[in-house]
């Protein structure tokens, strides 16, 4: 290829990654402007009322919730910032198979925009959990440019790819790991958020990270499902924050959840301080199921942040608002930005060095 070729390829290839992020740049604006009054929106809202009768868990606030961050995410100044740290002038094309999660609401949603992104074709299977908000939005990018047309599918089985991003728990990651040896890969496992607390938070900071906690009913791989609290914490003000969410106890599904896990610890003798609607339980794993926070005591802050770095496989974000440890603020641990990878594996850099 001649230097003449390679630097007329390159400009094309840059002129096209600036017309994705245009596009990408009108859904942000179509999603941060959702109104149900909004004629414009009618059919949107019916997908969003589909996805609950599919799945109790996607309530029309949670989905909302989520189409306001991404709106918020996708905007040309963020897109920017985050691209502006690759080099994507000349990406080979490729068909990249994304098994994605369905846990919360549009969760698979940043695997899509790496692959588009880079001029890549996604061949999605979507999670029966989550398998309308994301065809959708998707069909919206090409309303919004051609130039997504045919870069996306949608299959109940992914075939004929060339890479693989799959997200899953840590049982279908071991068979993800064999049943795809031979393909380049992103194989993530179950991960959650962490909080840490020095028992000088303002009520206005357990606030935040009550949202943490429940928003998603506490389903997110982001989601705090433990807090590291100091010796001779206080619980008083974080159970103030907490029970401004016991609306939760009239969803159906999430008393169910509460409900079962309260009669296991009951059967099991365990010690657990109970909320009528939530739990507080001292537990040193990480993960805690729904309706359930754990909690663990430290000594000082140079031993526990050795233990969080022996637990780092198990967790996906650390909040906090003592600046020496934690990587988030309390109430960001569900709002990350665009180059905040899940399990921190830069999947922009996966992709492009295929």
């Amino acid at each position: 290829m001649t230097k003449i070729t390679l630097k007329n390829k390159i400009t094309k290839n840059m002129v096209l990654l600036n017309q994705r992020v245009k596009a990408f740049d009108k859904l942000s604006s179509f999603l941060i402007k959702i109104e149900k009054n909004k004629t414009e929106y009618a059919d949107f809202f019916e997908i969003i009322k589909k996805s609950y009768h599919k799945n109790k868990w996607f309530t029309e606030e949670n989905v909302l919730n989520a189409i306001k961050i991404w709106g918020k995410s996708l905007t040309k100044k963020n897109l920017s910032k985050w691209l502006r740290n690759y080099n994507l002038k000349n990406t080979k094309i490729k068909k990249i198979g994304l098994i994605l999660a369905g846990n919360i609401p549009l969760v698979g949603l940043h695997d899509i925009i790496c692959v588009l992104l880079t001029g890549n074709k996604a061949i999605v299977k979507c999670s029966s959990k989550d398998e309308l908000l994301l065809p959708y939005l998707c069909e919206k990018l090409v309303e919004f440019d051609l130039i997504f047309k045919n870069k996306f599918v949608f299959k109940d089985k992914i075939e004929n790819f060339e890479a693989l991003i799959a997200t899953g728990n840590n049982t279908s990651s071991k068979y993800f790991d064999y049943y795809f040896s031979k393909y380049p890969k992103i194989i993530r496992k179950h991960r959650n958020g962490v909080a840490i607390l020095t028992g000088n938070e303002s009520s206005s900071s357990l606030n935040d990270l009550a949202k943490d906690i429940f928003l998603y009913y506490g389903l997110g791989c982001r989601s705090v499902s433990k807090i590291y609290v100091p010796i001779n914490y206080s619980f008083d003000k974080l159970i103030i924050a907490i029970k401004k969410y016991s609306k939760l106890k009239y969803s159906a599904k999430y008393s169910n959840n509460y409900n079962y896990n309260k009669a296991v610890y009951l059967m099991n003798n365990e010690k657990f301080k109970d909320l009528d609607f939530f739990i507080l339980k001292e537990d040193f794993n990480i993960f805690s199921p729904v309706g359930t926070l754990h909690y663990e005591y430290y000594n000082d802050v140079n031993s526990l942040r050795m233990k969080l770095n022996i637990e780092k496989d198990k967790i996906q974000c650390v909040t906090s608002n003592y600046k020496k440890i934690g990587n988030l603020k309390l109430g960001k641990a569900q709002s990350p930005n665009l180059w905040d990878y899940a399990d921190n594996i830069d999947t922009l850099s996966f992709l492009m060095n295929l």
